[in-house]
């Protein structure tokens, strides 16, 4: 039940559920049974106006219009287009209604208490206008509750997204009603806000018409039904050393940042964690954790250096540049440090790049967030994102990258141009690029990996948004990884768990509160 249907695959799927005997007329009598059925649970009866548009989407409202009657409410239907010139099932489905066909145009909303939007379907991909705009601004200038019939119309059920017009109305929903399986478009935003209250409803298409769908299967709602079956179960034999090593590289300035990634992974799990950080602040990490290894890297006077240009200056960069490669190399080569966790506190920095390019190289898995995702971007001093990618490439290690909306901007902008307004496009086709697990983090994060699975997240309450959840979040990401589970399903898992822990907790929570409240 967690598949995801573009309204294009829920088109085949009524095909192939009609091929295979179950009449049309009797999928549109489920499914406007079903709207009838979720507005008589919500409200109590009352004046309803029905909402019909001239396709299929109008004959499940003439159902539902139907069913309403005979039980005692007032109903009022209005019909956008001619009746006469409906075909199918919706033709079918108006020969059923027994009450007056009203004009669209007559619809008050004063005169009614409450309205089904069944206008237009998930498949419409244009902008409303005319008449059914006017009558979609009517609709919400009203205040009136609404329950949509398969998604509020005027709203992309692929993407989640209103119309590129931005002046062209979305009705805004209180409840929504869909069939079969749910669509990106119901759990993406801004779509997730507009549909209110989402009801899913079964209407008789066999579950084996999904095997058919072309392109297959490919997007599920994230939840652990998808993941849990990759999470390790430890034993009563089973060791720390079996358990992964998450190897962070700490920052010298936002050292809490690092600290809360450590400790995100060794509550996911990992055996052990190791925390490199510069030499002069190893005090402050390694008081602050005591589960953790902290070990300290030389830096000299490196970082004054690196703006310098007299011979003397250079040198110490030199030196200094050496030191710390020498360090990072000497823990990378220990092979039981199977993920490395960068970016967290790190700096854009010329140390956070090679990094991230050294741990590659050595053929460790990675979680790269933050700092280790804009030290490539081509604004910053060094950044060339070609690097990052050709080293991904070059690695049979699994990555997991964790943007949030300005660092993909920054490291895939012709991708954030192009497909604006598709949140889960815009993941896939990143993921593909970069041949990584691409984590496109907000309140609806979407999960992609480079072979075209995407998870759409829908969890995330509000206020995880404040400094250091992500952190936490890149922490857990790296601590199932260690652990030997595949990254897509790293990712989600841990995507969800954040989200959890934070649900749980409530308003005023901060970043320390979720290590605590996290839970398989």
């Amino acid at each position: 039940m967690q598949a995801l249907l573009t309204p294009a695959q829920m088109a085949q799927a009524d095909a192939a559920a009609i091929a295979s005997g179950v009449p049309g007329v009797a999928l549109m009598a489920r499914a406007g049974e079903a709207v009838a059925l979720a507005v008589a649970r919500r409200w109590q009866p009352c004046r309803v106006a029905v909402l019909c548009g001239p396709g299929n989407n109008g004959g499940d409202g003439f159902v539902a219009a139907q069913w309403l009657r005979q039980r005692g409410w007032p109903v009022r239907l209005f019909l956008l287009g001619e009746l006469a010139k409906l075909r199918g099932d919706a033709a079918w489905a108006a020969s059923q209604w027994q009450g007056a066909t009203e004009d669209a145009a007559a619809f008050d909303p004063a005169a009614c208490d409450i309205a089904i939007d069944a206008l237009f379907g998930a498949g419409l991909c244009r902008p409303l206008d005319g008449q059914a705009a006017a009558l979609v601004q009517a609709l919400n200038a009203s205040g009136l509750p609404v329950c949509a019939v398969d998604v509020p119309s005027g709203l992309d059920g692929a993407t989640g997204a209103p119309p590129a017009d931005e002046t062209a109305p979305v009705v805004q929903a209180a409840l929504t009603v869909t069939f079969f399986r749910t669509k990106p478009g119901h759990w993406l935003l801004p779509g997730r806000k507009l549909c209110g209250e989402l009801v899913l409803a079964d209407i008789g298409i066999p579950e084996s018409v999904l095997k058919s769908l072309e392109p297959p299967l490919a997007t599920w709602l994230n939840t652990p039904a998808l993941w849990r079956h990759a999470l390790p179960q430890p034993g009563p034999q089973s060791h720390k050393y079996q358990r992964g090593h998450v190897l962070v590289w700490g920052g010298a300035m936002l050292t809490g940042a690092a600290r809360l990634a450590a400790q995100a992974a060794q509550r996911a799990g990992a055996g052990l964690v190791t925390l490199a950080v510069p030499q002069a602040v190893w005090p402050v990490y390694a008081q602050s954790l005591q589960g953790c290894m902290v070990q300290a890297l030389r830096e000299g006077d490196g970082e004054a250096a690196a703006h310098a240009n007299t011979n003397t200056q250079g040198a110490a960069l030199d030196a200094a540049s050496a030191a710390w490669a020498e360090g990072w190399q000497q823990l990378l080569a220990n092979g039981r440090r199977n993920v490395c966790l960068i970016g967290p506190g790190a700096g854009v920095n010329w140390r956070t790049r090679a990094a991230v390019l050294a741990a590659l190289h050595r053929g460790k898995h990675v979680v790269l967030d933050a700092d280790a995702l804009s030290v490539f971007a081509p604004a910053e001093p060094g950044g060339a994102v070609a690097d990052v990618f050709e080293a991904l490439a070059a690695s049979s290690a699994q990555a997991i990258l964790t943007p949030h909306e300005g660092e993909f901007a920054r490291l895939f902008g012709d991708l954030s141009a192009a497909l604006a307004g598709d949140k889960r496009a815009r993941a896939a086709a990143a993921a593909r690029r970069a041949g990584a697990v691409v984590v496109l983090k907000g309140a609806d994060t979407v999960v992609a990996a480079p072979d075209g699975r995407c998870a759409i997240n829908a969890n995330a309450p509000a206020w995880l948004a404040t400094g250091g959840t992500g952190d936490v979040l890149a922490g857990l990401a790296a601590g199932w990884l260690a652990q030997g589970v595949p990254a897509f399903e790293a990712a989600c898992a841990a995507v969800w768990q954040h989200g959890e822990a934070a649900q749980r907790l409530g308003a005023g929570m901060v970043a320390d509160d979720l290590l605590l409240a996290l839970k398989g």
